[in-house]
Order: structure tokens, then C-alpha cells, then sequence
């Protein structure tokens, strides 16, 4: 076989560092290296028996082997694989080897390695949303395989403007994290911050989309989420052609929407399917339902323990009644109920489907009942520690979920101390810490600080269509406009 000119072998060293390379990989067992022998050649051929489609290797690379090539380029014009790299470097031909590639290197030339893609991929099947599923709109959700999520989002925007970008994240996983953007649209500085902060992620690996956002949010101290995690590819289109950036994992079924706002956590995706009259009324019942959430329970210990003026008289009698025979002091009567709700919550969590949903109605009812007869707590508040955890449930976002499961105890706390003015104090603190809150560096409170008036029209009611013809005024787009004008109602 002749030699062209830019084959010419490279000194010792890159070729002691190939050698380095097949030594280290033959230690594990999945890695498989056999020899064809040809006329004038003999090729050796490397790949990790886990990582590639063996019917690739059968089909398409060893009938269209043989001995009328006399240089590299000519060998790879008889391979029908369209993904062919040649390689002259040993961290090229490494990588290429972990991620589904197979190796051919030649006797003749120890500096050349044709490497040809034939990884196989094994993920489950695009299937139904399992956290936010509506009852209209599209029944599609991503998937752990970031090529797939990929496909999800294209195939809904199938534009040259959009725009993605890859970042490698993680020593040991190298996992490939997705950047997203539509070009004309999105701020560049939303983008080239997000790119930043994953680059200069230093970490050993990365195994979901959440350790992403624990590595990039302005404050990690705080207990409200700051990237919104959708597992709904069309709730991600949606706010592309808002200006918003996406991230996607290879490996998690999730992906991350930011800058984000508070208000956008209560706003379901389903709101979208719905006449805005509706979906504004919905929207209006979450926002009360997580204020009564939060509140209800330390206003009952707080009136209960300094302020019995303000219980009207037609409910005395039945407070009356109801605490008679309870030993506890009205915060303890509270803490009781309340972890008892947290352990129903975590035992259905972390039990199987059909035991955790039985765990969690079964004993709620024993629980309840029980502690009432037993005289550890009053019915009344089991009423109002029972409604408040439901008005918990109606949050569309999980982690928002959680973040007012979290804040409820403060706030009991408060009011057993403080009592009204306690609760005050604590929403003041609270409010305080909101204010000063970003996401990717834009205001977390807006549109309601600083005031954007035009964005009240889709935060916490929705307008129609009509009435929305620019984007979002906080993302500062580079396109504001989404309709050609506002139309009259």
C-alpha cells in the first residue's frame, strides 16, 4: 500500500500514545480488537462490544473490506457509513471509542486510525407527560436520549434560526448539555451567560438536568427554583418563540427554561389549550390556593394562641368544642398534623405506584381519625391542615411544590411567637429575599417588581392572543413583535 504525503508517520511519541490508549481499554472486558489480514495489509479492529450496533459492523464495514485502496480516503470511500473520521490523535480516538465509535487502524501507518460511527442507543420510548399531563394538547414528553429530545424540538420548529449549542459537562460523565436559542429572538447575553456558567462548571459528573441547575442559579441559599424543569417539548417550544433559552441533558427526561419569573411557576402550559376566560380563572384559583397553602394553618395558631378577639362569635362554641379535650398548645396541635402530612407525602413518594397511593389515602383517613379520637388534635384543624395540603397539589411545577411545603413551617413558627405581627415579620422577610432574587441575572419578581405593566397580560390572568402581540418585555428579545398588530376585541 503506497503512502500518501500527509501519511507520513508521526514521531514515536503519538505512536506509543495510540498504543497507551488500546492498553488502557483492553483491561475491561466489553473491549474487543481482531486482525484482518489483506495482500499488502493488515487492519485491526477495535470497539467496545457494549457501545455499537454489531449489525452495523457485519453489514455495512467488513463485506466492503478489501485490497483496492492505496490510501486512506480511498479506504474510507468503500465504507457505505455516512459518520467517518479519520483521526491522528489519541484523545480523539479514546473519546470516539467510549461514545459508540469502531476503530480501524492500519499496520503500515501508526499514526492513523479511521474511526467509524456505529454506537447503538437503547432509551425507552417518547410516551405520555407523567408530571404534567393535561387533559388536552399534545401527549409528548422527552425522553432520557438527547438526540430524541432533540428530534422533539425541531420537528415543532423546523427553522435555520434555531440555533443549538453543545457544551461538554463533567470529568468522568462528559456529558453533552444542550443549549438552545432561536437566532433574531432570544438576547444574546441570556445565551452567552448560560454558556458561561456551563463552561465553567467543575465537576466529576453529571447524572440529570437538576445538578445543572444547582451549578448555574443565582443563589443556591434559596429555597424557590430559579430554571423552570419541563418535561413537555412543547412547552419548550413555546417559550423559545418567547426569547426564553432551553438547556437539555443527555440522560434526563427534563429540560431547563430560563430567565424565569415566580409568576410563570402557577402558570400550567394546559392554560394555553383553554379560552382565556377559563384559564385565567384557574390561574386565579392556584394563586389563592398556595397563599391559603401557606397562610391558613399559622393564622389559625396565631388567632388561637394571642388574638381570641378576632374569632367571630358564632365560631367560638365550636372552637370551643372542638379543643376542649386537647392537652397541646395549638403550635404543637399544628407540627403533629403537619409532619403527619409530610410523611404520608414522602412514604407515597418513594413507595411503588399502587402501594404509595393506598399508603397515602389509607393513612390519611387512619391518621386523621385517629389522632382526633385520641385527643392529640382538634378536627377543625384537621380540616385546615387537610385543605391546605391540597391547595399544595394545585402547583403545575413540582419544585415550587415543595418550596411551599418548605415554607409553611417558618411561618408557624413565627405566629407561635409573634403571633399576627409574626406572620407579618415572616412575609416580610419572605418578600425581601424575592426582591433581591434573579434568574440568569433578570428580576424574579417581574412583572411585579420592577412594574411591567404589559406583562400582567399573561402572568397572573391570560389575555387572548390578540392582546399579546409582543413578546415579554423582561427578556429584552431582539424581536419584540409576535403579531403584526393588536387586534380590537
Amino acid at each position: 500500500m503506497e503512502k500518501s504525503e500527509n501519511q507520513n508517520p508521526q514521531p514515536k511519541k503519538e505512536q506509543i500514545h495510540f498504543e497507551d490508549v488500546f492498553k488502557q481499554l483492553r483491561k475491561s472486558k466489553d473491549f474487543s480488537t481482531f486482525l484482518i489480514g489483506l495482500e499488502n495489509e493488515n487492519l485491526s479492529i477495535s470497539h467496545f462490544k457494549t457501545l455499537i450496533d454489531t449489525e452495523i459492523l457485519h453489514r455495512d464495514i467488513l463485506p466492503f473490506i478489501s485490497n483496492s485502496f492505496t490510501t486512506v480516503e480511498q479506504f474510507v470511500h468503500q465504507l457505505p457509513v455516512e459518520n467517518i473520521i479519520i483521526s491522528t490523535e489519541s484523545n480523539e480516538l479514546q473519546t470516539a471509542l467510549l461514545t459508540g465509535y469502531i476503530s480501524i487502524t492500519f499496520s503500515s501507518l501508526d499514526n492513523i486510525a479511521v474511526l467509524v460511527k456505529a454506537g447503538v442507543e437503547r432509551t425507552r420510548q417518547v410516551s405520555l407527560p407523567e408530571v404534567e399531563f393535561s387533559v388536552v394538547g399534545p401527549k409528548e414528553s422527552l425522553v432520557e436520549s438527547l438526540d430524541t429530545n432533540l428530534n422533539l424540538i425541531r420537528k415543532r420548529l423546523p427553522i435555520p434560526e434555531l440555533v443549538i449549542s453543545e457544551v461538554i459537562v463533567g470529568k468522568l460523565s462528559k456529558t453533552r448539555v444542550a443549549v438552545i436559542h432561536i437566532e433574531g429572538i432570544a438576547n444574546p447575553e441570556n445565551v452567552n451567560t448560560i454558556i458561561q456558567r456551563l463552561s465553567d462548571i467543575e465537576i466529576d459528573q453529571i447524572n440529570d438536568s437538576s445538578y445543572i441547575t444547582q451549578l448555574i442559579q443565582d443563589n443556591n441559599n434559596s429555597p424557590f427554583p430559579q430554571l423552570i424543569d419541563t418535561e413537555r417539548p412543547d412547552r419548550l417550544t413555546a417559550v423559545l418563540g418567547e426569547g426564553k433559552v432551553v438547556m437539555l441533558v443527555e440522560g434526563a427526561p427534563h429540560g431547563l427554561i430560563g430567565p424565569t419569573t415566580l409568576l410563570e411557576f402557577f402558570s400550567a402550559f394546559e392554560d394555553y389549550f383553554l379560552n382565556w376566560l377559563l384559564a385565567s380563572f384557574f390561574r386565579l384559583i392556584r394563586f389563592f390556593a398556595v397563599l391559603f397553602s401557606i397562610l391558613v394553618t399559622p393564622l389559625y395558631v396565631a388567632v388561637l394562641t394571642y388574638h381570641y378577639e378576632l374569632i367571630p362569635k358564632d365560631l367560638v362554641s365550636t372552637l370551643v368544642t372542638s379543643r376542649s379535650a386537647i392537652p397541646l398548645p395549638p403550635i404543637l396541635e399544628a407540627l403533629i398534623l403537619e409532619l403527619a402530612i409530610e410523611l404520608l407525602r414522602e412514604a407515597g413518594a418513594r413507595l411503588p405506584t399502587k402501594v404509595g397511593q393506598t399508603i397515602g389515602i389509607v393513612g390519611g383517613i387512619v391518621i386523621g381519625t385517629a389522632s382526633v379520637e385520641a385527643g392529640l388534635t382538634s378536627n377543625v384543624l384537621l380540616i385546615i391542615v387537610a385543605l391546605a395540603a391540597l391547595a399544595s397539589f394545585t402547583t403545575p411545577v413540582y419544585q415550587m411544590g415543595n418550596t411551599i411545603r418548605l415554607i409553611r413551617f417558618p411561618f408557624l413558627l413565627f405566629a407561635h411567637y409573634i403571633g399576627l405581627l409574626g406572620v407579618a415579620i415572616c412575609f416580610c422577610f419572605l418578600l425581601v429575599h424575592l426582591l433581591k432574587l434573579t434568574s440568569l441575572g433578570r428580576p424574579f419578581l417581574e412583572p411585579l417588581y420592577p412594574p411591567r405593566f404589559y406583562d400582567l397580560r399573561d402572568t397572573i390572568v391570560r389575555l387572548p392572543f390578540s392582546r399579546q402581540p409582543k413578546r415579554p418585555i423582561d427578556l429584552q428579545t431582539e424581536n419584540t413583535m409576535r403579531l403584526p398588530k393588536e387586534s380590537k376585541e
